[in-house]
């Protein structure tokens, strides 16, 4: 990248990230013009860090941008939102191959464009450490944000989405193994489902969250800001035959994979219990009145709750 420049690799990256619908003026300027229909943008913030949250070793450019995307845009179909745009910050060590920062863009743009929404902008910087920090914005289409304060007693609690694949994908590579390919791939290229944050909120969704952090950490946050309890009830999941043959093969409880393991960005909502709930969520259990926590079969869970960066 030394050798390119900081200018010519913007030139080379930008060229590569073509605009979505609400990209009204993209990279070019000092800053992108997004439109903004509702009259109010949701924005949400991540950011990836290696040795953190990738391994090069582990992980192509493209799963890499794929990932930094996803992480973001769950964020805004968490909110009942349709995402947008994405605004990229890349800071890498100058001695880094440019291709990999033009696979990372077409992994960014590809995903991105799942939801019909582009890369906008953004900024780069040298750093001794390679990371990727995305902005993504969102249209709430006119309806009010579905946020974490919203759970009730007598709700229930459903997820829609994938729960396990990642946190098995990445105990497999940890253990030095590269398969079974469905657990790997799950952990390099999450499968969000984007549409379906939007769809619950017209549904009557209470609150929702994206599952970043594993799914008890998660609805903690639910619990906290509802001032609820959320007990989630095992004899609800079905455990897929590879996160069971593979929790077998590696000594592992796979609910630790299930109820512990973030990076699926699947998505959980609270509904009333007397709501229909749309296509693809399964209820695994329910919300009621007490102390705010998060109960599993009516205990505390004694595995794996979630990620913390800071323990």
């Amino acid at each position: 990248m030394a050798d390119t420049g900081e200018f010519g690799l913007i030139a080379r990256v930008t060229a590569r990230l073509p605009g979505g619908r609400a990209c009204l003026l993209g990279p070019g300027d000092d800053a992108a013009v997004v439109a903004a229909p509702d009259g109010r943008v949701a924005a949400s913030t991540d950011v990836l860090v290696e040795g953190r949250h990738f391994r090069r070793d582990w992980s192509s450019a493209r799963d890499v941008g794929h990932r930094a995307a996803a992480a973001n845009l769950a964020d805004i179909a968490a909110m009942g939102a349709v995402p947008t745009a994405l605004l990229v910050a890349f800071c890498a060590p100058p001695n880094l191959d440019v291709r990999w920062a033009e696979e990372l863009a077409d992994g960014l743009a590809a995903e991105a464009a799942l939801v019909d929404a582009s890369v906008v902008g953004g900024d780069m910087s040298a750093s001794p450490t390679l990371t990727i920090a995305v902005t993504a914005l969102g249209d709430l289409g006119g309806r009010a944000p579905v946020v974490r304060s919203g759970a009730r007693p007598g709700d229930v609690v459903a997820v829609n989405g994938r729960l396990g694949f990642a946190a098995a994908g990445y105990t497999v590579l940890s253990r030095g193994f590269r398969t079974p390919k469905l657990l790997v791939e799950a952990f390099r290229r999450p499968e969000v489902p984007y549409f379906a944050g939007p769809e619950a909120a017209r549904f009557g969704a209470t609150s929702m969250i994206d599952i970043s952090d594993g799914l008890l950490a998660d609805l903690g946050h639910i619990a906290a800001a509802s001032d609820v309890v959320i007990d989630v009830q095992r004899e609800l999941f079905t455990v897929p035959g590879q996160i069971r043959d593979a929790a077998l093969a590696l000594s592992v409880n796979p609910f630790d994979w299930i109820l512990g393991g973030g990076d699926d960005h699947a998505l959980a909502a609270t509904f009333p219990a007397d709501v229909a709930l749309p296509a693809g969520w399964v209820v695994i259990g329910t919300v009621s009145d007490g102390p705010a926590g998060v109960t599993v079969d009516g205990r505390p869970y004694r595995g794996a709750g979630g990620w913390d960066h800071f323990k």
